[in-house]
């Protein structure tokens, strides 16, 4: 108990980092030149894998990774960031990315027809709701709509590639875990370095707090990684994905003293409307597979 305590409380400390990162990292450069070199570092320290995967991945597999890495990784990351440097508070990002399980399982009822309990609907509903609430003391507080849709439309390329992926996991002997971090890794930080190199923001600002942000993201992606797939392991991924609730909370506490957000009426509304929809959504459906649907695949998840 005490060690499943502990790779839990590690999962959410460093999960909710990430979206710290990505706060940091905005107040040295664009959001592009801290991708671009956040990725390049997370490529290089994965680069043994990769080079492995050459030999142990097929063509097909390989576009396979290309297409989850655009959607969960690359398009992903860059709602995050690029909602960071629109203002968009690091507790806003993470709550509206912790509803991601929760809209899988909502895919998975309208496009299997799966079914669904009655207290499943009732977290999906609250969590929507706490969403809502910290999204709207946002815009009084002044922030734009179309800087709140970046974290929103980061979630749902996130459950677009999760989605993908599952379907694909059951058509195919599923790959190693390194392997396809690694290549996905690669295609990503080909992504930005592209995009950053023809937007003309490639070179890194002369500043010792970029490379610290830079530094923060690396440990927070590859961090988050692994304690996702050990929690995932050796508690199940319903534990997994149910500590992801907790990360807005976490996020919002990480924000106030490092940051300097404070926690506004709405955000705290909205965290305990929230609250709720952990216990409800934990609860596995009775006739789910061994594979739940409401888990996000370790393969095809992204931090940032």
């Amino acid at each position: 108990m005490p060690d499943m305590v502990f790779r839990s409380v590690a999962l959410v400390v460093v999960w909710s980092s990430g979206f710290i990162g990505a706060e940091l990292g905005a107040r040295y450069a664009g959001p592009d030149t801290v991708l671009t070199w956040r990725c390049l570092v997370i490529a290089a320290v994965l680069l043994p894998w990769s080079l492995r995967a050459l030999t142990r991945l097929d063509r097909r597999e390989w576009a396979r990774q290309a297409v989850l890495a655009l959607l969960c990784q690359c398009l992903y990351l860059a709602g995050v960031f690029w909602a960071a440097a629109a203002g968009v508070p690091a507790g806003t990002s993470a709550l509206i990315a912790s509803l991601q399980p929760a809209l899988v399982l909502t895919a998975a009822v309208l496009l299997d027809g799966q079914r669904v309990r009655a207290r499943h609907l009732a977290g999906l509903a609250l969590g929507s709701t706490g969403v809502a609430l910290t999204a709207i003391g946002d815009l009084s507080a002044g922030l734009s709509i179309p800087a709140l849709l970046l974290p929103l439309l980061a979630m749902l390329s996130l459950t677009a590639g999760t989605l993908l992926q599952q379907r694909w996991s059951t058509q195919r002997r599923t790959p190693a875990l390194l392997p396809t971090l690694a290549v996905q890794a690669v295609f990503t930080a080909g992504f930005f370095t592209a995009y950053t190199a023809a937007a003309g923001d490639l070179t890194p600002p002369p500043s010792t707090g970029f490379w610290m942000a830079v530094a923060w993201g690396v440990a927070a992606g590859i961090g988050s990684y692994s304690c996702y797939y050990l929690v995932t392991t050796r508690d199940g991924a319903g534990r997994a994905s149910t500590l992801l609730y907790l990360t807005p909370a976490a996020t919002a506490l990480w924000a106030a003293p490092m940051l300097g957000q404070p926690l506004g009426a709405a955000t705290v509304l909205g965290l305990l409307v929230s609250a709720p929809a952990v216990v409800l959504l934990r609860t596995p459906q009775p006739t789910a597979p061994a594979r739940a649907v409401t888990q996000p695949a370790p393969r095809c998840t992204a931090q940032a």
